[in-house]
Parts: structure tokens; sequence; C-alpha cells
């Protein structure tokens, strides 16, 4: 009886080891993208998540491999101030999200990476978002890019926070050419897609 009652014990102390990593299941949500492009016709390799109700000192964007189904890259991300609309105290602790021009707030939804162009920012590389849905509709009119920033750290900053944007996804000068270089070859557009 004392043998079986040790047993179980280890292997419910084993099973229940705490989540250093604070990792999460996107599985859920790794399904939907792989879905999406799919019937979309966009790469189905990988996509990029977003997810923004990580804190910003740590990493939150994601390369994500559908084939290997597991997270291959992951880095820092800035969210957007948010405070030309409204007042927003936590602005630096926690992301919003709002549409609107001018709102300088991130936006979440599916977003289509579209072509590279110049970036006065970072490595001067920029990609051009087109928001899917009606949370991210204005994301050209905003000018809303993912591109490079040197004040964007290549490393967790936690319990420090990451600088604010107008609402563009930045991240750093060397998780950017990694970036760049899965985008130069992709022979399909690549989502990417924020969530909170």
């Amino acid at each position: 009886m004392k043998i079986a009652l040790l047993i179980f014990l280890a292997f419910f102390t084993c099973s229940k080891k705490p989540n250093i990593n604070n990792s999460k299941n996107y599985f859920p949500i790794n399904k939907v993208a792989l879905e999406f492009c799919k019937k979309n016709n966009f790469n189905q390799d990988y996509y990029f998540l977003l997810d923004m109700s990580i804190h910003p000192g740590k990493n939150r964007f994601f390369v994500y491999n559908f084939k290997q189904n597991k997270i291959i890259n992951r880095n820092l991300v800035t969210h957007g101030s948010c405070d030309q609309l409204e007042e927003n105290p936590q602005q630096w602790e926690k992301a919003k999200f709002d549409n609107r021009n001018d709102s300088h707030c991130s936006m979440k939804g599916k977003y289509k990476i579209g072509v590279r162009a110049y970036s006065q920012w970072g490595i001067h590389v920029k990609y051009v978002l087109h928001g899917l849905e009606k949370s991210n509709a204005n994301a050209e009119d905003r000018v809303v890019v993912l591109h490079s920033w040197e004040a964007v750290s290549n490393k967790e900053v936690y319990p420090q926070v990451s600088p604010l944007s107008w609402g563009c996804p930045a991240v750093s000068n060397d998780f950017m050419k990694l970036l760049d270089k899965k985008l130069k070859v992709s022979k399909k557009p690549v989502l990417l897609w924020i969530v909170n």
C-alpha cells in the first residue's frame, strides 16, 4: 500500500511542475492560422504570432513553424502608446487597441505582410501590413508597418519594458534581419496575427 501511495505521489508531483517559462497553449490559434493560410493561399510553412497579453519586457513575437508544430523563434516587440485620443496611464505595461487614425494604438487581428520597402528606422527595411479585419482595417492609412528599431532590445528586459511605438510592431535589428531573410524568400504572403 505504501509503495502504491509513493508511486502516486511521485507521478502527481512530477505532473504538476510549475511552468517556469510562462508558456501558453497556442494550439487553437495555430490551428485557425493554418486553416486561414490554406484557404487564402498564404505561406503554409510558418506565420508570425504576436501575443500582446504578455508583458512588454518579455518575448511575445513568435515565429511558428506549422510543419514542425512549434515556435522556432521568439523576441520582443513594441506596442502602440495609444495616448492620442484618450489618456492611457498604463501605456507602458499593457497594450490597448484602436483602429482609428492618429490613435497611436496597436491593432488586433490578422495581417497580410506586404511589400518590402525602405525604412528610416533600424536596418532600413520595413514590410507593409495589410489589415484583414475590421479591427485593423486602417493599418495602411496609419502606415503601421513591421520594422526594426535600435531602441528595442534583442533579449528580454523584464521587469523593464520595451519602448512604445505609434502602433507599429517594431523589433530589434537582429531579429528583423532574421525575419527579413525568411520574408524575402517566401513565395506566398505570410500571415502576421496580433492577439491579446
